[in-house]
């Protein structure tokens, strides 16, 4: 018996969406043939729903429903916008990377007096008239998922940085990802980093949107490599839009004796998804991964973690705080899978999260895997509401509830945000955490 497989309108639309934004992608030839691949990997398998395991509390197919059209190239009342919000963003000391609806901006970006050692090219650059090897590691992520499968078919523009060894930047490096289109419409973006050889590099990642952007989708990718003795730390800021959607992933491999600090914060969005894939390549190396949800409304976010275990005499730590208000909804799916040959393997993992509403909902589900048998590991997950012994003691001293609750929220990420080793970007993040705090009802 013949079966025929319908698409539905929505398959159909996006289809169109491909073929018409087929011009705009950058590469041509072998890369054309890769992103067909990749875009019919996609088709295959759809948005992802709560049948597929690792989706199972994003439920894209109802919560996002459908892939929006490309957003256009930003032109000079675009550019204005986003110009604007960057100034309300800055951060000091920093150099700034500036990609608006997921397109370069260099007007925007701060390119002069590179420090030596420091290379900086876009995507479409290197896809263009870059070298062979970086243009195959920017398509190396496989289509398994079907979300990196479609940035891989659309990603449009991007940053390719390079760090050479030995090189210790004075600067940390800002990439901001502003929206800033009048309709909705969807950004796709791809990031390499590479950090040479005892190199030591601070990364910032910022998610914003300019004033009337609204209802956008936030498609990112980042490809990581750390070298031996070299480390990365990394904050990242999702302050998108409260109609927005954010859907981004990373892939993370760690050389020798290298170590990489990360912590996120998200605030905005009405669905995020974070999907880092950690891997640990090379022996005595260390990860640090931390985060704090504060999410309202009906806001959901979800950070979906695998650290791999591949080598032995490597160690690994999370701690992931969540403050769900109303209907926030927080996801927490953290995976330590530890091979046979990882040896003396130290790994832990911690996520808590508070609910001040009976409606508000943390699915919480750390895993291990261990495949070695001289390991030390171990993971654990809470969920709770405030201290009403606490709320009365501070009550008591006078503090107003809303100044009380404040002040145990604070204690309650501080753990996480603690992490953060530049003192400037701790206090960055503190300040955001203080606002949403002062935000509430």
């Amino acid at each position: 018996m013949n079966v025929v497989l319908a698409k539905t309108e929505t398959g159909r639309a996006l289809s169109d969406i491909f073929v018409i934004a087929r011009d705009r992608l950058p590469g041509a030839g072998k890369f054309a043939e890769l992103r067909r691949q990749a875009f019919a990997a996609y088709e295959r398998a759809g948005l992802p729903h709560r049948r597929i395991e690792e989706w199972k509390y994003t439920d894209l197919r109802v919560l996002m429903r459908e892939v929006l059209p490309l957003a256009p190239a930003p032109d000079a009342a675009t550019l204005k916008r986003a110009g604007d919000v960057l100034k309300l963003h800055a951060i000091a000391g920093v150099r700034r990377l500036v990609l608006v609806d997921g397109v370069f901006a260099p007007s925007l970006s701060d390119l002069a007096k590179l420090e030596k050692g420091l290379g900086i090219r876009t995507l479409r650059e290197v896809l263009e008239t870059g070298d062979a090897a970086l243009q195959a590691r920017l398509f190396a992520p496989d289509n398994a998922d079907a979300m990196v499968a479609l940035n891989t078919a659309m990603m449009t523009d991007g940053l390719v940085v390079e760090v050479a060894d030995g090189v210790a930047l004075t600067q940390p490096l800002h990439i901001v990802h502003i929206a800033s289109a009048a309709a909705p419409a969807a950004m796709f973006t791809r990031s390499l980093l590479n950090v040479g050889k005892a190199a030591r590099v601070t990364l910032v990642e910022s998610y914003i949107a300019a004033s009337g952007s609204k209802a956008y989708q936030v498609h990112d990718s980042a490809i990581v490599s750390i070298g031996d003795d070299a480390r990365l730390d990394h904050v990242r800021l999702v302050e998108d839009a409260r109609d927005a959607f954010n859907i981004s992933s990373a892939v993370v491999t760690l050389g020798a004796r290298a170590q990489f600090n990360t912590f996120g914060m998200t605030s905005g969005s009405n669905v995020s998804r974070y999907q880092p894939v950690i891997a640990f390549a090379g022996e005595g190396s260390r990860v640090e991964a931390n985060g704090v949800k504060l999410l309202n409304g009906r806001q959901h976010a979800d950070t979906t973690l695998l650290l791999d275990h591949a080598v032995p005499n490597c160690a690994s730590r999370e701690i992931f705080r969540s403050v769900l208000d109303d209907r926030g909804h927080s996801v927490f799916q953290g995976r330590i899978i530890v091979r046979p040959h990882a040896q003396k393997t130290d790994a832990k993992m911690m996520t808590r999260a508070l609910l001040l509403s009976d409606e508000a909902e943390a699915d919480n589900k750390p895993e291990l895997e261990i495949f070695a048998d001289d390991v030390t590991c171990g993971h654990g997950a809470t969920t709770g509401a405030l201290d009403e012994s606490l709320l009365f003691y501070l009550r008591a001293r006078g503090l107003s509830e809303k100044e009380a609750q404040a002040l145990l929220i604070q204690a309650f990420v501080g753990e996480a945000i603690e992490s953060i080793a530049n003192d400037a970007l701790r206090e960055l993040v503190i300040s955001a955490a203080q606002r949403w705090l002062a935000a509430r009802g």
